[in-house]
């Protein structure tokens, strides 16, 4: 009798093990600052009685993540949510594999609580299948102010400033402008040259609306010809750099400044620096009055089980709450897609972003990047990376490299 009892308790206990809710989340959040973020998600989760199987795969772009995640939908067995964004999320929309989590969105208030921009992104065909994290800036310069003092050098505002500045960094035996190759990181620099050469406008004609003369046109020429004079302040060192290496160059003196999104402020964050003080972010050149944005999402993927159906919903509002929308971007160097979260512990950074987001939304300078799948569809964009990479590692003139982008722009 003891026997059956025994095997009947530890089938019982098996059945319930089996039944606890699960969410896996496929992300790429893997440097410093962003495993942080995520840290804080699983534990949130799991205080819900939710528990968090993490799929993370590294490479800052997410390429070897979206690969990932083509693999497992194909087999038939998607996660309970995965990192994608912008006009990737209608694309998985039209595979029919994505979940209808409006029920999330009424119990959270979204539509009250996110701006217009944002909702577009996460719904297909009316429907909330993905949830905001965060609002990235991406046309941001990081800047040790200690190498520029060693340089004789200033902070620059302007492309000709930069120069100088960069020259001098350069010519003090330091690095002047720290950044690796890789197709991504070279995307994120030529969509802020862009930016600081042409204005808002013409990069929304280019580099959204892929508007053929505005790539052939002498502006674009011009952002290449920029491009070609960054380059040779570029150590040799840089092909297949990773972005947070780049960083540490800034954090550590090696390098005097970087082009990179606010992702890098949490690897400054992480290593105790402080903003106006140990590092300067600043606009980049020349895009003081615009701000590409980038939005971190997670799309859900349709469930079997009831119980992993109600873990999905768990997850979406978890990461709409006020509490994770603080952390996450405290941690990851971005600011909340969300209205009500106190900017009490938001360095100034962080407001400066805030503020400089309100301000061109209103002023029509908020765009979204081109180089952060957030502007173009994914075939398009891979082209245009493919040619932004040639011309950062071959001798292409900037002739020849607006003939190959406006062709890229036409990819079907």
């Amino acid at each position: 009798m003891k026997l059956k009892t025994l095997v009947l308790a530890a089938m019982l206990a098996a059945g319930s093990a089996q039944a606890a809710p699960q969410v896996e989340v496929l992300h790429y959040w893997t440097s410093g600052g962003e495993a942080k973020s995520a840290a804080e998600l699983k534990k949130m989760m799991e205080a819900k009685g939710v528990a968090w199987k993490d799929f993370a795969v590294a490479g800052g772009g997410g390429e070897n993540a979206a690969t990932a995640l083509k693999a497992r939908v194909m087999a038939g067995s998607a996660p309970t949510a995965a990192q994608i964004k912008g006009p990737s999320i209608q694309e998985w929309g039209q595979e029919g594999v994505l979940a209808n989590i409006d029920q999330a969105a009424a119990d959270g208030k979204w539509d009250a609580n996110l701006p217009p921009v944002v909702t577009n992104v996460m719904k297909y065909k009316g429907h909330y299948v993905a949830v905001p994290v965060n609002v990235h800036r991406v046309n941001w310069l990081w800047v040790n102010p200690a190498v520029l003092a060693k340089a004789g050098a200033k902070a620059p505002t302007n492309f000709d400033e930069f120069f100088d500045a960069a020259e001098k960094i350069k010519k003090a035996g330091m690095v002047a402008v720290a950044h690796g190759g890789q197709p991504w990181q070279d995307a994120t620099l030529f969509e802020s040259v862009v930016l600081g050469t042409g204005g808002a406008d013409f990069y929304k004609k280019a580099l959204v609306q892929l508007d053929q003369a505005s790539l052939t046109s002498p502006t674009m020429v011009k952002s290449f010809e920029t491009l070609a004079r960054i380059k040779t302040y570029i150590d040799k060192d840089a092909a297949g750099r990773d972005w947070n290496l780049a960083t540490a160059m800034v954090i550590n003196g090696k390098a005097g400044m970087q082009f990179m999104g606010d992702w890098a402020k949490g690897e400054f964050s992480a290593a105790g620096k402080v903003p106006g003080k140990d590092y300067l972010c600043m606009a980049a050149p020349g895009t003081e009055k615009a701000f590409t944005f980038n939005i971190d999402s997670l799309a859900m993927f349709k469930m079997k089980g009831a119980d992993d159906q109600k873990a999905q919903l768990t997850l979406a509002n978890a990461v709409m709450s006020p509490e994770f929308q603080e952390v996450f971007n405290l941690n990851k160097g971005s600011i909340p897609v969300r209205a009500g979260v106190p900017r009490t512990k938001f360095d100034s950074c962080a407001t400066k972003s805030m503020d400089d987001m309100a301000s061109t939304s209103k002023g029509g300078g908020l765009v979204p990047s081109m180089a952060h799948g957030m502007a173009v569809d994914t075939a398009k964009a891979g082209a245009i990376q493919d040619v932004i990479a040639k011309f950062m590692s071959t001798t292409m003139t900037p002739q020849a490299a607006v003939q190959a982008l406006a062709k890229a722009a036409k990819t079907m």
